[in-house]
């Protein structure tokens, strides 16, 4: 086998090994909704497909698939129509090996008053806008803002915005209308910007590309599929190895002529003696 057929292997392992995570989304994308409200939350994977997923929810009362007593699936998709206090829980994708995808918070309320946040986490230093809103109208009332109990400001509109936000803003928010309500408290959750780390050293010069990319491919291969790469390391020794009709042959040849010579040494000195 050669370097670059080792290679090839190497690098279909790495394609077969590593899968797509699947990410959950919420239409309408609000992390509280009214009583009888519509939603539809999907899984996606990166490609924008989404086979082999199901959603999947744990309530105050148990943990059940989407189909299972809540919900009309569609693929990897799943509808509520009419939604109850009882739907308020945790959602998530799961595919049929057990991986997961990221989960979704929801919270069904019977009253007059919600709070339209994010329902994933927001990134540091983007503009995050709260929004208090009644069942019936009108709608964009005045509003007091809350955060973790204590009040933040009023807001005219009934909007609050952060810009940008930081690590500061992650709590727990609520609003509330005069003469409405108050809403329940959701959790804004902030993450922390990429960093981008420069390289450190230039790129390997292109006749040990192939090397380069070998050692490359077997790093993660090491990280997500070490019985695969076993198994070709193993298929790549046996095939570097000698044959194992080579050995066998060489030493019964061996071993033949050299009985074949004592032979006629033997019948030699026979003769001799007999003369």
């Amino acid at each position: 086998m050669t370097a670059e057929t080792s290679l090839q292997l190497l690098l279909t392992s790495l394609l077969i090994c590593t899968t797509n995570q699947a990410g959950l989304t919420v239409s309408p994308s609000s992390s509280q909704l009214f009583e009888g409200d519509s939603v539809t939350l999907s899984c996606e994977e990166d490609d924008r497909s989404s086979a082999g997923w199901t959603l999947r929810r744990s309530t105050k009362k148990r943990q059940s698939e989407c189909g299972d007593g809540w919900g009309e699936a569609a693929g990897s998709s799943c509808s509520i129509e009419f939604i109850f206090p009882l739907d308020s829980g945790v959602y998530w994708c799961e595919s049929r090996e057990g991986a997961t995808s990221n989960s979704i918070s929801l919270t069904v309320t019977g009253g007059s008053v919600i709070l339209q946040s994010p329902v994933l986490p927001v990134m540091e230093g983007d503009d995050v806008t709260l929004s208090c809103q009644t069942k019936t109208p009108p709608p964009n009332l005045p509003a007091a803002f809350y955060k973790d109990g204590s009040f933040i400001r009023a807001e005219p509109t009934g909007h609050m915005t952060l810009h940008p936000v930081t690590r500061s803003d992650e709590g727990l928010y609520s609003c509330t209308i005069s003469s409405h309500g108050e809403s329940p408290p959701s959790w804004l959750s902030v993450t922390g910007k990429p960093t981008v780390t420069p390289p450190t050293s230039t790129a390997p010069p292109s006749a040990s590309a192939p090397i380069w990319l070998l050692v490359t491919s077997v790093r993660y291969l090491l990280l997500f599929c070490p019985y695969f790469i076993s198994t070709v390391l193993m298929v790549t020794l046996y095939l570097h190895g000698p044959t194992g009709s080579n050995a066998p042959v060489s030493m019964e040849m061996t071993l033949t002529t050299e009985s074949e010579q004592g032979l006629d040494e033997k019948c030699d000195v026979t003769a001799g003696h007999r003369v």
